[in-house]
């Protein structure tokens, strides 16, 4: 399209305003017209032409607040009369100013081969049109990267669609050549985790990108299951097979655990050894350790943990002295062992204690190992999008609890870890990213008293740190900004941010990442919460974005969004409809 049609789909929008004084390329002030006055204008997407070094330019940003003033109710003696008549009739209204508040975001210029980005880099003249931006001016601008553009939702107050793009984490057409971490958050119901979601079909697209899901609560299981609940199903299952992506969720159940020291860890976990008059504690760490020592040394495989010949070995060693010198030094306590080992009954101890710990590392027809289940993903083309259900609903008969998922939580960290590294060393990017959710549980600021839970958060701070050159990226999920851990922050290159962040603690902390930009923040607090709607379907989902997420966002400013409310908007604005 030339310039010249592009001008005319300009002159054909609404004005709402021109550029007035005083103004500044960091933040330009526009006089409202009287027309427009009238209408909601804060948030809306607006645009305008102007000529810089001899080039049509075009720039886009969002009006972020309007002020009215009149000058003549601010005289103290027309104060005075207002204050007996309440109005002044060729006065009051007839004078009023309304003074906006216009942040550039985006500048594209105009050359011979078309439209590519530019800066604001001089003040447009005063008298200069402003006009509400559409989405035609919009596909305009961005026609060269249309293969590209991703849609999570409207303007925050408007109608046009926010272009996005999310690329890959390697090189070549449509990659960014590095990874990026990603943040998103908000309170309960603001709609970070359907932002997930549509955020992870968007990488989706990426037939070469592996995507994983750390899933502790199951909300992203049966989405990728094909049964998706609340107020958003979208059926992941679906739109990855229409984009040629195979759903692969793994439960807790068809998970095989690999690792004495896991063993180790779980059954210290376990109350197998508190029925035997070991609490917890040093004692018992060290029965648990004497015990796997044994077994291994022994021959005994992990696979075959659940059978009664490996219980029956395992509770023979318990019987020995030797061994139970180990735990208990003074002969009082061996004897208080004992009398609990012979009165107990192996049968109950093998069926209620020892099958549901063994079972977690029992390998069977349908199961994987966390090593095989990560090498078919990083190997297999196109890649899957794999989601481990860790919810206790998966369990069944299986051992269960936050610090048994937790364990299993570090072994999938390290195997990935220990990918990326070895992709690294072969020159090769592994062009993942990893999603956690209710990451404020798993990387606090505080420091744990858990061990588990604190090797979690410390290798989970070092993978931010180190893994981005690897092509390795991460996404964290979580309720609350002040209270996930400094370091992450710190690293994430994109964020989102949810309602629910405008008070205290957490707007301080998000008054910090934002770089006290004051404007931003007061839009930011314009976000209603989406459950005080009078009904479903007028709730709105608001964010707003940091990062390179847009084409519109190369200048460093947030940018902010409504969220599609329904699957089908969603699904159609992106083309990825059946």
């Amino acid at each position: 399209m030339s310039q010249q049609e592009l001008d005319a789909l300009l002159s054909s929008a609404e004005q709402i305003a021109v550029i007035g004084s005083p103004s500044s390329t960091a933040q330009l002030a526009i006089d409202v017209l009287a027309p427009a006055a009238v209408r909601k204008l804060v948030g809306e997407l607006a645009v305008f032409g102007y000529t810089q070094d001899g080039y049509p330019h075009y720039a886009l940003g969002q009006i972020t607040s309007v002020t009215l003033r009149n000058v003549w109710h601010e005289d103290p003696t027309m104060r005075s009369l207002i204050r007996q008549r309440g109005q002044v009739d060729p006065v009051s209204a007839r004078q009023d100013t309304h003074l906006g508040e216009m942040s550039v975001s985006a500048v594209f210029m105009r050359d011979g081969t078309g439209y590519r980005p530019s800066f604001l880099g001089t003040v447009p003249p005063t008298g200069t049109r402003v006009f509400l931006a559409r989405d035609d001016q919009l596909s305009t601008v961005l026609a060269h990267y249309r293969d590209q553009l991703f849609y999570l939702g409207t303007v925050f107050g408007s109608t046009p669609r926010l272009p996005m793009w999310f690329k890959h984490f390697d090189q070549g057409p449509h990659g960014a050549g590095e990874a990026y971490h990603l943040g998103i958050f908000g309170k309960t119901g603001s709609g970070k985790s359907v932002l997930a979601k549509m955020i992870l079909l968007a990488y989706a697209r990426h037939r070469d990108m592996a995507l994983l899901v750390i899933d502790p609560q199951g909300e992203f299981a049966k989405d990728a299951r094909g049964s998706p609940g609340g107020g958003f199903p979208l059926r992941l299952d679906l739109v990855l097979r229409r984009l040629e992506r195979e759903p692969v969720v793994v439960g807790v159940r068809q998970l095989v655990l690999d690792r004495w020291d896991l063993f180790e860890e779980i059954l210290y976990e376990s109350d197998f050894f508190e029925q035997l008059t070991i609490p917890r504690g040093e004692n018992r760490r060290l029965a648990c350790g004497a015990l796997r020592d044994r077994l291994d040394r022994s021959g005994v495989k992990l696979a075959d943990l659940h059978g009664r010949r490996s219980f029956e070995q395992a509770w023979a060693l318990l019987g020995d002295e030797r061994i139970q010198r180990v735990f208990y030094r003074s002969e009082g306590s061996r004897e208080r062992f004992r009398a609990a080992y012979e009165e107990a009954d192996p049968n109950e101890f093998y069926g209620l204690r020892w099958l549901p710990l063994a079972r977690l590392f029992q390998w069977e027809p349908g199961k994987q190992r966390v090593e095989a289940l990560l090498h078919d993903m990083f190997t297999r083309s196109p890649r899957p999008l794999v989601v481990v259900d860790l919810s206790a609903q998966q369990q069944g008969d299986l051992l269960w609890n936050d610090t048994i998922q937790a364990l299993v939580i570090k072994r999938l960290l390290e195997g990935i870890r220990f990918a990326s590294e070895r992709a690294y060393q072969g020159n090769r990017s592994l062009n993942t990213l990893v999603v956690i959710d209710e990451a404020h549980r798993l990387a606090p600021r505080e420091r744990l008293e858990d061990e588990h839970r604190q090797r979690i958060r410390d290798t989970l701070v070092d993978a931010v740190r180190t893994t981005r050159k690897y092509g390795l990226g991460w996404m964290f999920i979580s309720q609350t900004l002040a209270s996930l851990h400094m370091e992450i922050i710190q690293q994430l290159r994109i964020m989102c941010f949810g309602f629910g962040l405008g008070l205290g603690s957490e707007f301080a902390a998000l008054r910090e990442l934002v770089g006290g930009d004051t404007t931003a923040l007061d839009l930011y607090r314009l976000f209603r919460d989406p459950h005080s709607a009078f009904d479903p379907a007028g709730r709105q989902y608001s964010f707003m974005t940091v990062g390179p997420v847009s084409p519109l966002s190369f200048a460093g400013t947030p940018l902010f969004f409504n969220a599609f409310t329904t699957p089908e908007e969603f699904l159609r604005a992106n083309r990825l409809t059946g």
